[in-house]
């Protein structure tokens, strides 16, 4: 057999093998949501680069056309070409990744649950509407409560786990390693701690797999005679966080927003980076049936594995307690609304 015969044949059987397979374009990223998150994330991308097609979705039609000449009036300044414009759903069918970051805001009085419930209903139409263009990728979910939400869209869509992601603790662990690393000052990028659990208010530090470069956090502080203390008053800072920005200004968006860039780069560039997402464990931890935010590995696939820490008690119990908060809450009504017809 010649060799160009050889080739003929590998050409066709890998036509037959993609027959009726969507191929993805590398670096097609789709945004659902254009609002101050999203539109956040969208202008850190025009920024830094490495993204090489963006379609905006939004129920506002005009807004979302408006986002984007606002956004292509800045091409010329950009590091690269980019090709950015308003689409629909059928857009996601080639996308490597689709970010969620529509729903509504938590108003006055509301409570979490009641959020929840709203925003679950906004995700499971969001989702079906994604995977009705026969989208096989990555989704990246950011719309709060986001473990809630990951977990939603996780069970609409059907698709394997690892290719489900939420944005999990990843604001909160650039938030704290921002303290830590003013509070001694060493530069943040030299700060390697972590926030797990929930999105939220029951998340926690585990203190013994931190540190400032190869030095453990808790013997720097001691080394230097800082009060132990400190660490859980930076903790709490960080969960107080939120509530002052949007005691202040109404919103966060610009630290959620480059941290959703950071993870959406991480899988188109394929990098095994090591980031704090909500992610699904299977008897990880001791739990299963939930997304939240633990350490894990990603790349082009989404969640190439965990990164497992061996908790001490107080810390596993902290890990339980967020857990338990999730889960009660998705158990009152969550479940309902994904199974409901």
């Amino acid at each position: 057999m010649s060799h160009r015969k050889t080739i003929s044949m590998r050409h066709d059987k890998a036509k037959f093998m993609n027959k009726g397979r969507i191929c993805m374009k590398k670096g097609k990223v789709v945004l659902v949501g254009t609002g101050f998150v999203g539109m956040s994330m969208a202008y850190s991308m025009l920024n830094r680069g490495g993204i090489q097609e963006l379609i905006l979705i939004d129920i506002n039609k005009d807004k979302t056309i408006g986002e984007e000449m606002d956004l292509a009036h800045g091409l010329p300044y950009a590091p690269q070409k980019m090709i950015i414009r308003a689409g629909d759903y059928d857009e996601c069918k080639d996308a490597q990744v689709v970010v969620i970051t529509a729903g509504v805001a938590q108003k006055p009085g509301q409570t979490r649950l009641e959020l929840a419930e709203v925003n679950s209903k906004i995700m499971k139409d969001i989702t079906k509407s994604i995977m009705a263009s026969g989208f096989n990728g990555i989704i990246v979910v950011a719309s709060n409560p986001v473990d809630l939400m990951t977990y939603v869209v996780a069970k609409v869509s059907g698709l394997p786990k690892n290719q489900v992601i939420g944005s999990g603790t990843v604001l909160d662990t650039a938030r704290l390693r921002y303290i830590v690393g003013q509070y001694l000052k060493i530069s943040s990028k030299n700060i390697h701690a972590y926030i797990m659990g929930e999105h939220g208010d029951s998340s926690f530090v585990p203190w013994e797999h931190c540190y400032v470069g190869c030095k453990k956090i808790t013997d720097v502080m001691k080394d230097n005679y800082h009060p132990m203390e400190k660490l859980n008053k930076m903790h709490e800072e960080v969960v107080n966080a939120a509530y002052e920005i949007i005691e202040k200004k109404k919103a966060t968006y610009y630290g959620i927003g480059m941290a959703l860039n950071r993870l959406v780069r991480a899988i188109l560039d394929d990098e095994n980076s090591i980031l704090t997402v909500s992610t699904y464990l299977e008897n990880q931890y001791g739990q299963e049936d939930i997304y939240i935010g633990v350490p894990a590995v990603i790349n082009k696939n989404g969640v190439r594995e965990l990164l497992h820490l061996e908790l001490n008690e107080k810390d596993q119990e902290k890990l339980d307690h967020s857990c338990q908060v999730i889960k009660e809450m998705r158990e009152q009504s969550i479940d309902k609304i994904i199974n409901e017809k």
